[in-house]
């Protein structure tokens, strides 16, 4: 195991234990669902970046509240608003006293309390906010009855207002994220194109692995352009309209290509051997599977949020997934170096070899700058930018993804006279010493 791979390791286990004490930004939009028996303190719904002409409508109907205690309070029940700034200080207060109610602090902005329903034959409330004070909000319930457990069903709606009339779900950092995932999605299908005419060129020297490239670029192209249809139909109607379903499909499909096109690639199969030997079989065997549960993780994560008892558990589940795979992709990319420097002292041909090692070696430095940047520098981005920059570390995600593709596909472009395998016998004594010098490590 080399130093940078130990490296990337820790901090990819730095981030895995970050990234519990900030939660992400929910994909806004409105929301209908059910609390049923529920005994937690405080239950988070939505986390939205408000702008001067922000709202947000909370509508709750068909309320219990079981104690086995006395009759609890409604006054000690109630939706409130939390900002990241005041977040601090409530948790602060919480520490100082471990049975002091949240909805008693002079950081919230509080909504409404159970003391505000109707009566108890109907046991329902609904009522638009305005929110003056642009910034980051957090939507919770608190629940500071003891021994109590609150039954209800919850419509909630977040959005700001364009133009004075239009309303806007998404966030104010992700209001940018359709025409962004566009765009892309635009240059993925040119590169694509591009791809077909390299290959269509060059077609001796084409192999399997090149068409499954493509389908990789074709899945990655389709992704995007219905993650910018889905954004697009929550900004204006607050619902992704099925576009979500056809996102997750092609998402699923992509992610699932582009760890297996890199363990692929990373074993040189189909361009310098036709097949796999049993220990790069076991990876694949290991990877997509995984990838099929991180994908099942994501589509929860997605699609609910931290009001279920269980998206924690979910976060844990695809964060551990997605760590395994990074490693395990890693793997077949240094088994062909060490390969190629032992097959490099027996059959005579140093030039090709020390070739091929140069490119192996320069594709595990590209694979591990890649995963460090999406998994670690993106997540640095996301945590330090103000909720209106969001959008910025999902374009910086998108411009690394982009880059790391052309970089790949161009190492290992069909090419008759590609300079990483036909090479001059002049060559051949200078390649000679080059392998024989230990210092050609990773």
């Amino acid at each position: 195991m080399t130093k940078t791979l130990l490296a990337f390791l820790q901090s990819l286990a730095v981030v895995s234990f970050s990234v519990f004490l900030l939660l992400p930004s929910i994909a806004a939009e409105i929301k209908t669902l059910t609390i049923m028996a529920d005994s937690r303190p405080m239950i988070l719904f939505e986390k939205f970046g408000f702008t001067h002409t922000g709202h947000v409508f909370v509508s709750v109907t068909g309320v219990s509240v079981a104690s086995t205690l006395s009759s609890p309070d409604p006054s000690r029940l109630g939706f409130f608003l939390l900002s990241e700034e005041s977040l601090f200080q409530v948790l602060l207060e919480l520490q100082q006293n471990p049975s002091f109610c949240v909805l008693d602090s002079l950081y919230i902005l509080s909504l409404f309390t159970f003391r505000d329903l109707s009566p108890p034959t109907h046991a329902s409330f609904n009522q638009s906010y305005p929110v003056s004070s642009p910034n980051e909000y957090s939507l919770f319930f608190a629940n500071c009855a003891p021994e109590s457990q609150v039954t209800m069903n919850v419509r909630t709606e977040v959005y700001n207002i364009d133009n004075g009339k239009t309303k806007d779900f998404l966030s104010a950092g992700q209001t940018q994220l359709p025409t962004l995932y566009f765009l892309f999605s635009i240059a993925y299908f040119a590169f694509l194109g591009f791809w077909i005419l390299t290959c269509y060129r060059n077609k001796r020297s084409v192999h399997r692995i090149h068409m499954l490239m493509a389908v990789l670029l074709l899945m990655k192209a389709l992704n995007l352009i219905c993650a910018a249809e889905d954004k697009h139909y929550v900004k204006v109607t607050g619902t992704p309209h099925g576009w979500d379903v056809l996102f997750y499909i092609f998402q699923f499909i992509r992610v699932v290509l582009l760890f297996t096109v890199i363990v692929l690639v990373g074993t040189g199969w189909s361009f310098l051997k036709p097949f796999l030997q049993d220990k790069e079989k076991k990876v694949l065997m290991i990877v997509i599977p995984l990838q099929v549960l991180a994908n099942v993780a994501s589509i929860v994560i997605g699609e609910t949020g931290p009001f279920i008892k269980d998206w924690m558990t979910w976060n844990k589940l695809f964060l551990l997934v997605d760590i395994i795979c990074c490693c395990a992709i890693i793997f077949p990319i240094v088994w062909s170096i060490r390969s190629l420097r032992e097959t490099s002292k027996t059959d005579g041909k140093a030039a090709r070899n020390l070739a091929k090692l140069t490119l192996f070696r320069q594709f595990y430095i590209v694979v591990i700058g890649y995963l460090y940047f999406t998994r670690i520098v993106v997540f640095a981005l996301r945590t330090i930018a103000a909720y209106r920059y969001q959008w910025v570390s999902d374009a910086a995600e998108e411009i690394a993804s982009l880059a790391f593709y052309l970089v790949m596909f161009y190492m290992f472009r069909p090419a008759e006279k590609n300079e990483y395998f036909v090479l001059d016998e002049e060559e051949e004594e200078a390649a000679m010493a080059a392998l024989r010098d230990e210092e050609f490590e990773l």
